[in-house]
């Protein structure tokens, strides 16, 4: 059975899902697209059909999951929609704009009974997040005491504000730092440097694990993105993600892509992939809504703490039982 897809949003992610569907994802399908600027929708299209309306798409008998990659504010009613129809969701991330409308989410998919959202935290698919991972949980290192993230970007567009570093950027390592620690936050402490960034952010967990990450996002030499996890016994961290070491005039270089995008390239392969075979067999696979609404969650009370005193007191709801 090949799965048909339709997508919502096409811009930078959604392009990327639909040329990852079209050429590297056996077992699926393109049907339908839709996007606010029609034109952009013909340009990605390429042979699918473009709807009118997201609406119209999610209701298609033709499409069988959904990826939304529209602007963050019409993720909370999109996932909506999708649930009341009963169709499997990739979202991109956020969830929502608001943790609180990441909640009614998380409600909605409760009252529906089954897990449909997979929200598109793509670093739970990288090779090198996966093998730090696998060598953690094997007990490799023995006890997790501490962890290390950087997240720096090129330059950040003008309309991306200080909060917006914390709940546009720094929620990846919210979402990895959970996953690859197995572990809650419970607190978190922030300060800025000169000018308001970077960014110095330190969680501890509920096992006693610091987790510190550097936000920087106008480093201006790259996308540059690096996790070291340090046990009782050892550490395991990422290596150099180029794909190859120029070795030139005296000195050894590597190179860092503009964006994202080329970074995470085989991490959105992976995901798409995983999630497409998670749909044919009913299960599901990566961050989950209550994930989605996590990260979402902590982001709001840490740009809290920022604009205030520097702390938070974590807080948020117990876990419903779905996301067992």
């Amino acid at each position: 059975m090949s799965v048909g897809i339709g997508i919502i949003g096409t811009g930078v992610m959604g392009a990327e899902h639909a040329r990852i569907l079209r050429h590297e994802t056996p077992g699926a399908h393109l049907v339908g697209i839709f996007d606010a600027d029609a034109a952009r929708a013909e340009a990605v299209a390429s042979g699918a059909t473009v709807f009118s309306d997201p609406h119209s798409l999610i209701g298609s008998d033709r499409i069988d999951a959904i990826v939304i990659a529209s602007p963050d504010a019409t993720h909370a009613s999109l996932t909506r929609a999708c649930i009341a129809a009963g169709k499997p969701v990739l979202c991109e991330k956020p969830l929502a704009s608001s943790a609180a409308d990441a909640l009614d989410v998380v409600q909605a998919e409760v009252a529906f009974g089954r897990r449909l959202i997979q929200v598109g935290y793509m670093r739970r698919f990288d090779p090198g997040y996966r093998e730090i991972k696998r060598v953690k949980d094997t007990g490799g290192l023995g006890e997790p005491v501490l962890l290390h993230n950087v997240h720096r970007n090129v330059r950040a567009p003008e309309w991306f504000t200080g909060p917006m570093a914390v709940t546009n950027s720094f929620v990846h390592e919210i979402d990895a730092s959970r996953w690859l620690l197995g572990s809650e936050m419970i607190s978190a402490h922030v300060e800025a440097g000169s000018g308001g960034e970077p960014l110095m952010i330190t969680m501890k967990t509920d096992k006693d694990e610091i987790v510190s990450t550097e936000v920087f996002v106008n480093a201006g030499y790259g996308y540059h993105v690096h996790v070291e996890l340090v046990g009782r016994q050892g550490t395991v961290s990422l290596a150099p993600a180029s794909l190859t070491l120029l070795n030139r005039d005296g000195a050894a270089r590597h190179s860092y892509p503009d964006n994202w995008v080329p970074r995470f390239e085989e991490a959105y392969r992976r995901q798409m992939a995983e999630w497409i075979s998670a749909v044919k067999a009913g299960v599901s696979v990566g961050a989950s809504a209550w994930d989605g609404y996590l990260a979402s969650a902590i982001a709001e009370q840490i740009a809290e703490a920022l604009a205030g005193n520097g702390v938070a007191r974590l807080k948020y709801g117990p876990r419903p039982s779905l996301y067992d």
